[in-house]
């Protein structure tokens, strides 16, 4: 559910982040339907989400995707336990006419797709054209309240230098418009083609963001707050962080293995914060570079040290990042670890581009 347009002062914005519960996880999944037989996307989400009939299940902007969300949760193996549920149950809504998958992107499919014909669709048609409609992307989105909301802002800046690594990790999507496009994911380059993308400002304080919300809505060119849509963002609705960088991943494995991490880290960089350890706040067009490293090369690339400049192959990187958050993982980081040797792009590759989509629709259910 995206935020609306009311204006918010630093009070209210400090209060929501203050009024949530530490640590809690929720998931939201941008799952494509697909026409069994042709694997062209099929228009027809606002009547499966009708016949679903479940909240946890809506429509997305494109006409053939929708999305699913769980509740906030306790532990991330709840969370991930109840995005299992509700692909199943999308999978029975569907039956046999329609195939959900979650494709990061569509390997075929025509750049501008049919649009949801919903007052929000239409509008961003309006302002940003034939982008607008290009837009048929996946993306995992895991949520993390901190439970303060100083914390929060002090983790949201630090976790900025993270991103690159968890792309890395979880990209899938080296296939669009019928052909390897060489990147290990071209799911965030599709994006960019918007606003607001990408690696986020560093956010100074409460004030500074109200202010910010403020401008852009005054300006006209952000009419509501879901359209601030960096790779990691300040829910203002929910009182969370939003991690948006990862591809959505085509099993329910690989997503829990992709959301274990990103909780993990969250939890590690607020525990660093509590025992009052200074956290970083990357210079943005470092962290970027590193962006562009982890999209082309997932993986099998090299990440460079924010500070240092020392360069250092990815996979080291992931281990090493890894075992340093694991002991915020009850249930350890093992999943990770095998996505750090073979992800979801190398495992779209192996499969080839021709035998994509039915492998997707498999996983789906696995």
């Amino acid at each position: 559910m995206e935020p609306d347009a009311a204006p918010l002062d630093p009070v209210t914005l400090r209060c929501r982040f203050d009024a949530t519960e530490p640590y809690t996880v929720g998931i939201e999944e941008e799952v494509v339907l697909i026409d069994p037989h042709t694997g062209a996307p099929a228009p027809v989400a606002a009547e499966i989400v009708a016949e679903a009939a479940d909240a946890r299940i809506k429509t997305e902007l494109p006409a053939c995707q929708v999305e699913l969300m769980t509740r906030p949760h306790h532990r991330v193996s709840a969370a991930v336990a109840e995005l299992a549920s509700l692909r199943t149950a999308l999978r029975r809504v569907c039956g046999s006419a329609v195939h959900p998958v979650a494709a990061a992107v569509h390997p075929f499919a025509v750049e501008a797709g049919v649009m949801l014909g919903s007052r929000r669709s239409q509008a961003l048609v309006a302002t940003y054209g034939q982008v607008a409609a290009r837009q048929l992307v996946g993306s995992l989105q895991v949520h993390v309240a901190l439970g303060c909301a100083d914390r929060a802002l002090a983790v949201h800046n630090a976790l900025r230098g993270h991103l690159p690594e968890l792309a890395a990790l979880a990209a899938a999507a080296p296939f669009h418009d019928g052909q390897d496009t060489g990147y290990a994911s071209v799911r965030p380059l599709i994006a960019g083609q918007l606003p607001r993308q990408g690696i986020p400002p560093v956010i100074e304080s409460w004030e500074a963001f109200a202010g910010d919300l403020a401008w852009g809505a005054a300006s006209g060119r952000i009419p509501d707050h879901g359209q601030w849509w960096w790779e990691l963002r300040p829910h203002v609705l929910h009182g969370t962080l939003e991690v948006r960088v990862p591809d959505v991943q085509p099993t329910v494995a690989a997503a829990a293995a992709v959301i274990g991490v990103v909780h993990a880290l969250v939890r590690n960089l607020g525990t660093r914060y509590d025992r009052g350890e200074p956290l970083p706040a990357p210079p943005t067009w470092r962290i970027a570079e590193n962006r562009w490293a982890a999209l082309r090369d997932g993986v099998h690339g090299a990440l460079t040290d924010l500070v240092t400049g020392e360069t250092v192959p990815t996979e080291k990187r992931l281990h090493q990042m890894i075992d340093e958050i694991e002991p915020e993982a009850p249930h350890g980081l093992d999943g990770a670890r095998a996505l750090v040797q073979h992800n979801t792009a190398d495992a779209l590759r192996d499969t080839g581009i021709t035998r994509a989509l039915p492998w997707l629709a498999e996983a789906f259910a696995s």
